[in-house]
Order: structure tokens, then C-alpha cells, then sequence
């Protein structure tokens, strides 16, 4: 039977869309099909929709989510009675819930209706439709005492209508108010009680939306720019030497089209730096001469510039009016809406109450899921030393905001936040050092030169060295001051991987450093190996790649199952390259004889049951191998990207496996999604208990060949 969740509340205003993607992405990280169904719409897009859809890939028509427009459902109540339309929206929503696992629903807005007892239809429809729900409460500009107050009615209003309340959330609390609130609802009522407090982040319009609202023109910006969250306003009237003292962070600069010096000021404050601003926009239909605008592109690019025909007043009262949505073009408001969402609800217990059982299929959403909740929970350092490439910045930004780890960005910091500030990216909560200037530098020579005295390295040659970001950050996380390392958007994987062999080095019970990739195919994750980093490894090096691919799959959830691969299966076949995967397969039987491994053995009945039955019919893997070791490099490299296209796999990796602390390699052509995937590993892999140390007297390094870069 299909399952579903009623999110509703009892008045507008209670910034309820928070909580219902919220609950969304909880369903998404255990169920495969989740459908939306709305049973109240306004004659307006669907904004919230339009989100979900674009964020959790649903292939729903939009057609199907609505039940009945608010003037349609007063009409049909009026004529024939409440019954009559409770029966509609019943039929409805069943429609939806014949196609799905599990169903959310999102309950009426209570604006601008003509619905009597509204509450009332709401908690009767959750009713019909077996429903739990989650009712919201606002508690926006409300005291402590009222917060509570409304906390309870709220789930007296829905239990007394028969409702299965599994939870109340408290949604838009001011920030200082929400432990007070959380403790004076604790315990208070018999479901449990979520404070989430007011975050102006969410609020902020975004300058696309102030360009809707107004009807403006865009002189000037780019999709970023236009991205920007509006955290302030400046009017602009002053002269120039008043006015720039007054510029805020993030503020929009409001100002008659006619001044230029007020325009060009703001954006040559912008470009320093002092402070970044989200945007200018011209009032009295006025609009700077082709020079001015000229230079306003060269002095802060894709920074937006827009006009609007009105004077600064009535532009005042418009944009004092707007409040920030969650749609489907303001990817980082949902991104904050969930890190708020996460931080202040246990989403175990909700995903418990709410009756969530894990699909057996394992979708590449719900594989990504699991990461993001996964380094979550046991909070970690990851250094990214490419500070102002645009992806890792972007990246980061996704990772601050959904509160997955802690960051350090390397980089000259004026650099790193002026990149930021083009981007419209916060970077508050996140480390910056620039390993030229850094008082760390020093320390890191002397650390260098003492691991390579034995190559010749001197301090001063060391003092050069440790300046490279990827030496600069191998080294913090080598002493600790990071938990692990991701690199490679735009420096090789030699570059990435070299530091680490020297100074991190193999851990005591790997022959080589190996890498894996998660290949996530529509309903199941395969790990791969290896397929980045050993070109030709021996029967000795197989074995190893094979057991650290399978401790690897363990660590994320992948139950080992491991598949020796050769163009031969079985015993069919002879030669050096099939003796070398079948004399693997024998070492790993006597190292580990607890994992499964089958080999030599060919693709196909590795992971097709009806192919295996016919080839290895008795076999424990054939079939059903979840670990698949390539004999090479070419091979494997070719293989994953050949899936990876062809199947439409989400391919996440490389994941590096056999140092003594976690440093991963990206793809120089890796997207935003990848390097968040690949951070979250990386905080993950630091999970683990700490390997010993890597010895910082001079030794000879460990016996690992060289890095190739096929990625």
C-alpha cells in the first residue's frame, strides 16, 4: 500500500516550504518513486513544484500533482457540497498514488481563499487519504510564550480531527528565541517538536527575482550575477565620499540612472572587494552613456546593472514588499532551506515516525543522499586547495550551506573572496590561507625537509615547495589540521597524488595507493577499480586493489561481492593475462578467504544472472557481483566511461584507497555535483579510525608507481 505525508499548517505566512522539501529529500534518500500531490492550486505556476521536480529528477507531469483550483473547489462546494468535493480530490490524489511508493502532499496555502474552514478540509482530506501529517507553525515576529501556545493548538486543531500528527514544526523563530522555544516544547506534547529558526538568507529576494517583480531592464550581468540574494538596499543621493561608507554586503545600490559616479563607485568597491554588493539598479527611466557602461562591464563582470522606469520611491515601496522564494532558479536558497532544515530537525526519528522503509533498490539520488547525511554526521575537515576555481567554489558553497563538513579554501584571500563575491557566493563559514603568507609555511618547510632529506631537499628548496596549494594542503592534513583532501579540477592527478605519496604514504597494510569509482546505475551502485591510477598492475597489486576495493565498498554500504575480470571465464581460457587475474583471484582466497571473489571472469556473467547461469552456475558472485577489478588500466578506464555514457551512470570518483589519511582526485571536467559527491567521500574515508602516522624522519618512499591522469 502506498504510504504518504500531509504537510500542513493553520495559517499563511509559516514559511512552510522548508519543511516540505525537507521531507522531500527524506523520501528521496529511501524511496525510489515519490510522487507529489497538491490538492489546492492557485491559477500561478507552482513554484515549490517546479523545485522538486528540477532537484529530484521526477518525471511526474505537472497535471497530475494538482487536484482542483481554489476557485473551482469554492464553486463545486458551494453547488454540491464538501463531500462532493472531498470525493474529487480523493479520486485525485489516488491516481498519483497508483504510480508511487509514497506520496507527499502539500496542504493549502490559506491565501486569498474563499474556503470555509480550511484547517478543517485540510485535516479531513489527510484523513481520506490515510495520510500522517506534519503540521507548521509560524513564529515570525511572536514571542516565546506564543510560539508555544500556537505549537500546541496547532496539534490539538488536527488530532481532535482524527489526524495521525507525527510531528509539529515550528518554522521561522527568531534566531535567539529558537533553544528557548525548542526547550519549552520539549516533551510538552506526545509528538515530537522542531524549532527552526529565521534565516535572512531565505528571505533575501534574489536580483533575477527583483528584475521580475519590476519589470526592469538588464543592462548589464550575467546568470550568476542575477543569481545574487538582495540583503540589503542602498539608496543612492548622496555624493561619492557619504555614499560608499554606507555600501553593505550583498546590498543593492538604488540610485537615478543619471548618477555615474555613484554607479561607477559601487562597482569599483565591488571589484576591491570593500564590500561585494548583489547588484545596481537604476530609477528614472535614465540610463548611463555607452562609456560608462563600458566601463562598469570591465570594472566588475557579470555584476548585474538593471533600469526601471520609476523614481526611487514608489521602486522603495515594491522592493520593501519582496521576500525570497524557493524556486526552481535559486538552487542556493534550497540549499539552505535543507542545511536549516537538517541542523534543526532529527530526520531520523521524523523518517521513522513517518513510516519511511528503505527501497531495496538503491538509486544514484539515494546513493548521493547517503553521502551528504553520512559526512554530516561525523563532522570533518576537507582542504580544497583550488580556491578560486569556479566549481569548487560553487561546491562549496552547496557544502556550507547543507552544513556537510568544514572547509578550508586555499588561495590569496582577496583573490578567493573577490572570485566569491562575482559568483554571489558567502564564504563566512569557511578557512581561507594563502600558503605564500601563511605562518604555517615555515613549519610545513621544515616538516618537507626532514621527509625528503634523503632526495636532497633542503629548508630553502622545501620553503618553495610547500607554497604549492597541493603540497600546502597534503601537508594539513598530514599534521592534522585538515581530515582530508580533494583536488584535481584544474591540476593533474599527478600533481593531486604526488604530495601524498611522499608524505602521507601507503597505509601498513596496502602495497599501493588504487582507485575506485562508485558507479551508480539506476537501480543499484557497482564499484570499479582500478581505473585511474595503475596502469598495469601484477597479479600481486590485483589482489590488492581487489581487497582495498572491497573495504572500500564495505565503508559505503556496497556489500563486497568481487569479480575478477578477463576476457576468459572460468577455466575456458589460458594466457599470460588470464594467468595473471586467475593467480590474483588465489591470492586474495588465501589473505582473505571471509570475501566472495570469483575470477578470471568475464563482464557479462559477473553481473547478468541469466549469463551466469549458464557459465558458472554454482557460483556465489557470478551474477551478482557488486566489486569489479579491471586487469588494467586501459581496460577500466574505457569500461566506466563507456557506462557512464551509454547508460546514463552517475560515476563518482575517482576514490583514492590505500593512503594513510583520505586525498581524492577529481576529473579536470568534473561538475559542481561530482566535487560535493567527492568531498563528502573524502569526510567520510576521515570517518574512519586514523591509520598510524606516516614516519616524518628521511625514509625511502613507498614502492608506488607513478600517477597517470586518464580522468
Amino acid at each position: 500500500m502506498t504510504r504518504s505525508v500531509y504537510v500542513t499548517g493553520i495559517e499563511r505566512g509559516d514559511g512552510r516550504q522548508v519543511v516540505e522539501l525537507g521531507v522531500m529529500e527524506l523520501l528521496t534518500r529511501h524511496v525510489d518513486r515519490v510522487g507529489v500531490f497538491r490538492p489546492l492550486v492557485h491559477d500561478n505556476p507552482d513554484r515549490l513544484f517546479d523545485l522538486l521536480r528540477a532537484r529530484y529528477r521526477l518525471s511526474q507531469s505537472p497535471e497530475s500533482v494538482f487536484g482542483i483550483t481554489y476557485d473551482e473547489a469554492s464553486a463545486l462546494q458551494a453547488e454540491r457540497g464538501t463531500d462532493e468535493l472531498v470525493a474529487h480530490l480523493v479520486g485525485r490524489f489516488h491516481e498519483v498514488a497508483r504510480a508511487y511508493e509514497y506520496v507527499l502532499v502539500l496542504g493549502s496555502d490559506y491565501a486569498a481563499t474563499s474556503l470555509p474552514d480550511e484547517l478543517g478540509l485540510n485535516a479531513r482530506l489527510a484523513n481520506e487519504f490515510g495520510a500522517s501529517v506534519i503540521t507548521v507553525v509560524g513564529g515570525q515576529d511572536q514571542s516565546v510564550e506564543s510560539v508555544g501556545a500556537e505549537a500546541h493548538n496547532a496539534y490539538r486543531a488536527y488530532d481532535a480531527q482524527g489526524c495521525d500528527v507525527v510531528a509539529v514544526v515550528v518554522n521561522r523563530v527568531a534566531a535567539g528565541d529558537r533553544e528557548a522555544v525548542a526547550e519549552r516544547l520539549s516533551g510538552r506534547l506526545p509528538v515530537p517538536c522542531y524549532a527552526l529558526p529565521e534565516d535572512s538568507a531565505l528571505s533575501a529576494p534574489t536580483v533575477s527575482q527583483v528584475v521580475r517583480t519590476l519589470d526592469a531592464e538588464v543592462l548589464l550581468g550575467d546568470h550568476a550575477g542575477l543569481s545574487r540574494d538582495v540583503r540589503d538596499f542602498v539608496f543612492g543621493g548622496a555624493m561619492l565620499p557619504s555614499f560608499l561608507p554606507a555600501l553593505t554586503e550583498g546590498c543593492l545600490v538604488v540610485t537615478p540612472g543619471d548618477r555615474a559616479d555613484l554607479i561607477v563607485g559601487a562597482l569599483a568597491a565591488h571589484s576591491a572587494g570593500a564590500p561585494p554588493i548583489a547588484g545596481v539598479l537604476l530609477t528614472l527611466d535614465e540610463r548611463p552613456g555607452p562609456d560608462i557602461l563600458a566601463l562598469a562591464s570591465r570594472l566588475a563582470p557579470g555584476t548585474p546593472v538593471a533600469a526601471v522606469a520609476g523614481g526611487s520611491f514608489p521602486t522603495a515601496a515594491e522592493l520593501f514588499a519582496l521576500e525570497g522564494k524557493l524556486t526552481a532558479g535559486s538552487p542556493r536558497k534550497a540549499e539552505t532551506a535543507l542545511g536549516l532544515f537538517e541542523r534543526h530537525v532529527d530526520t531520523a526519528e521524523l523518517t521513522n515516525r513517518i513510516s519511511v522503509a528503505r527501497s531495496g533498490r538503491v538509486t544514484p539520488m539515494m546513493f548521493e543522499h547517503e553521502l551528504i547525511e553520512r559526512s554530516r554526521a561525523g563532522r570533518r575537515r576537507v582542504v580544497l586547495p583550488e580556491g578560486v576555481e569556479e566549481r569548487v567554489l560553487r561546491a562549496a558553497d552547496v557544502l556550507l550551506r547543507r552544513d556537510v563538513c568544514d572547509l578550508t579554501l586555499l588561495g590569496e584571500e582577496d583573490a578567493v573572496r573577490k572570485r566569491a563575491a562575482e559568483l554571489g557566493i558567502q564564504l563566512a563559514d569557511a578557512q581561507i590561507i594563502d600558503p605564500q603568507t601563511s605562518p604555517l609555511r615555515e613549519r610545513f618547510a621544515e616538516l618537507y625537509a626532514r621527509l625528503r632529506a634523503h632526495k636532497g631537499v633542503s629548508y630553502e628548496l622545501a620553503y618553495d615547495v610547500v607554497a604549492d596549494v597541493s603540497y600546502f594542503g597534503t601537508l594539513m592534513v598530514q599534521e592534522g589540521l585538515a581530515d582530508g583532501m580533494v583536488s584535481g579540477a584544474v591540476h593533474s592527478t599527478a600533481a593531486t597524488i604526488r604530495p601524498a605519496f611522499e608524505i602521507i604514504k601507503t597505509a601498513p597494510d596496502a602495497q599501493i595507493v588504487s582507485s575506485v569509482f562508485f558507479m551508480c546505475l539506476a537501480d543499484r551502485v557497482l564499484v570499479y577499480g582500478d581505473c585511474a591510477v595503475n596502469p598495469d598492475p601484477d597479479a600481486e597489486q590485483l589482489a590488492d586493489i581487489a581487497i582495498q576495493s572491497a573495504t572500500t565498498a564495505a565503508q559505503f554500504g556496497v556489500e563486497p561481492r568481487i569479480a575478477m575480470l578477463s576476457y576468459s571465464t572460468g577455466t575456458s581460457g589460458s594466457g599470460a593475462d588470464v594467468d595473471k587475474v586467475r593467480k590474483a583471484t588465489e591470492l586474495i582466497r588465501e589473505r582473505r578467504p571471509d570475501l566472495l571473489v570469483e575470477g578470471p571472469i568475464q563482464y557479462d556473467a559477473a553481473v547478468d544472472a541469466a549469463v551466469a547461469a549458464t557459465k558458472l552456475p554454482d557460483s556465489e558472485v557470478a551474477g551478482k557481483a557488486t566489486v569489479l577489478i579491471f586487469p588494467d588500466l586501459n581496460t577500466g578506464n574505457n569500461t566506466y566511461k563507456a557506462v557512464q555514457r551509454s547508460a546514463g551512470a552517475v560515476a563518482v570518483g575517482p576514490v583514492l584507497q590505500g593512503l594513510r589519511k583520505p586525498v581524492n582526485d577529481l576529473s579536470r571536467g568534473a561538475l559542481v555535483q561530482d566535487i560535493v559527491n567527492t568531498v563528502s567521500i573524502t569526510a567520510i574515508q576521515a570517518q574512519t579510525p586514523a591509520q598510524p602516522q606516516a614516519p616524518t624522519s628521511a625514509q625511502a618512499p613507498s614502492p608506488v608507481q607513478k600517477a597517470q591522469n586518464p580522468a
